[in-house]
């Protein structure tokens, strides 16, 4: 994400990773890059949805505290997804991992040969993962698919290119010891793992240095289990038998997964490569493509869906809410919400901000023609254009400070304060896409769970 010059006015919420006060926003010399609205959210690379770090970062930052801690392995997905979201696989909700050690067939390695077009890559399987920056977009993954002896190249070829699917990550994994206790872990290079992760892993600093280090990532409910402390070493056994140091817990989102390791520690665990791969595919009828990648990994495979069957249209709203001219797009989308929708919770305003613009980065025209930080055609803005926050004169399609008052009372004539059905109603009627809304409450999901 491109840095923004310093200038008065609000700051963009931390993008991909920075912390939401350091970085002043200026919405006359914002970059202009198309996006295209009423089609798709804004895209990176081949497509892949985008998410964002920046609420979980400026709530950390804003607090003083840590991302939010994971929950139990196997019993709770991505956050702000349903607990044990429902899965077309009859063998459970949980992704099973064979042991480490155990013969891989799988056959290839994405890391050093090239991958198609729509496969996430990162560093090679031999370097030393690095920590580096926050990824500029998240991907949400919806499927993960895995097989014991590990997926081929060629079906991993196949599932990136079947209908719908924009992005996929191949991981490798397997199920290892600790204190006698079975611990199931993926790897894949972080710059190729982190976008993958929940908003609050994305954004630490301190989880992807621990990793690069080479330290074990769990969930919080593993670390508590075994009661591991940060720093300290712990015999494993896997292929070999090592000393494995315990970095930090954090969400990793993947039912039935405990933690992660870097590329170097999965060859020397004896991870099995490629024993995974992450799907994304937010426009998918996943009934359908769960069927589909079955058929492509067989019947040895497993297939569990991350995402829920359906997205909460009932979200918190918040009954204190700062007051005064907001000061960085976190504020700007709670006191928007209060203000010109009462019922509306910030987060749908917020997942909306960050799927058309980035939290007003890529502010258009897009080839629709739709402008500014809420990406409204022009057409809408003369009919709902409002001067928010003390400003005086005519509407300006690409001042923040009237594009989220404007949003916020456009979806209130629709219903969104009602939440339910009405909310879902005033977000379709934002963008005409079943996937768009779906996409935006999962968001707002995400956003309120670690808000919280």
């Amino acid at each position: 994400m491109p840095r923004l010059p310093p200038s008065s006015g609000i700051s963009p919420p931390g993008g991909r990773g920075r912390k939401i006060m350091t970085i002043p926003y200026s919405w006359g010399t914002v970059r202009r890059v198309t996006i295209r609205r009423g089609s798709l959210p804004a895209v990176i690379g081949v497509g892949a949805v985008a998410v964002s770090v920046a609420v979980a970062a400026t709530i950390a930052a804003t607090s003083g505290g840590s991302p939010a801690a994971g929950a139990l392995s196997g019993a709770s997905g991505r956050a702000g997804h349903a607990s044990g979201s429902a899965s077309v696989d009859s063998e459970g909700t949980s992704v099973s991992l064979p042991a480490a050690g155990g013969q891989v067939t799988g056959g290839g390695d994405p890391w050093a040969t090239s991958s198609p077009a729509s496969v996430s890559t990162g560093a090679s399987a031999g370097s030393t993962a690095q920590a580096g920056s926050p990824p500029r977009q998240l991907i949400v993954p919806d499927i993960i698919a895995a097989v014991p002896g590990g997926l081929t190249a060629a079906q991993i070829a196949s599932i990136s290119k079947l209908s719908q699917v924009r992005a996929v990550l191949p991981i490798d994994g397997a199920r290892i010891a600790i204190k006698g206790q079975p611990v199931n872990v993926l790897a894949a290079p972080a710059a190729a793992l982190r976008p993958w992760t929940p908003p609050a892993t994305a954004s630490s600093s301190e989880i992807w240095g621990d990793f690069a280090s080479g330290d074990l990532i769990t969930t919080a409910a593993a670390a508590g289990g075994l009661s591991l402390r940060s720093g300290q070493s712990y015999q494993v056994t896997a292929a070999a038998q090592a000393q494995l140091r315990f970095g930090t817990d954090a969400l990793i989102g993947v039912p039935g997964v405990d933690g992660i390791v870097n590329v170097a520690l999965a060859t020397q665990l004896g991870l099995v490569k490629n024993v995974a791969v992450l799907i994304n595919a937010p426009a998918a009828q996943m009934d359908a493509l769960v069927t589909q990648v079955k058929g492509v990994i067989g019947g040895a495979g497993q297939v569990v869906r991350l995402v829920p069957e359906q997205v909460a249209t009932q979200l918190p709203v918040d009954t204190q809410v700062p007051t005064g001219r907001p000061a960085n797009y976190l504020m700007l989308y709670q006191e928007s919400a209060a203000q010109y929708c009462p019922g509306l919770s910030w987060t749908v305003l917020a997942a909306i901000g960050e799927i058309e613009s980035d939290n007003g980065q890529n502010m258009g025209p897009s080839s629709a023609g739709a402008l500014g930080p809420m990406q409204f055609l022009p057409s809408t803005w003369a009919t709902w254009g409002t001067d928010g926050f003390g400003d005086t004169g005519a509407p300006n399609i690409w001042n923040p400070f009237d594009a989220v008052p404007s949003a916020a009372r456009m979806l209130c004539a629709d219903g969104a304060g009602q939440g339910g059905q009405s909310l879902w109603n005033a977000i379709f009627d934002y963008n005409h896409a079943s996937w768009y809304v779906d996409e935006v409450l999962t968001l707002a999901g995400e956003y309120a769970r670690e808000y919280a």
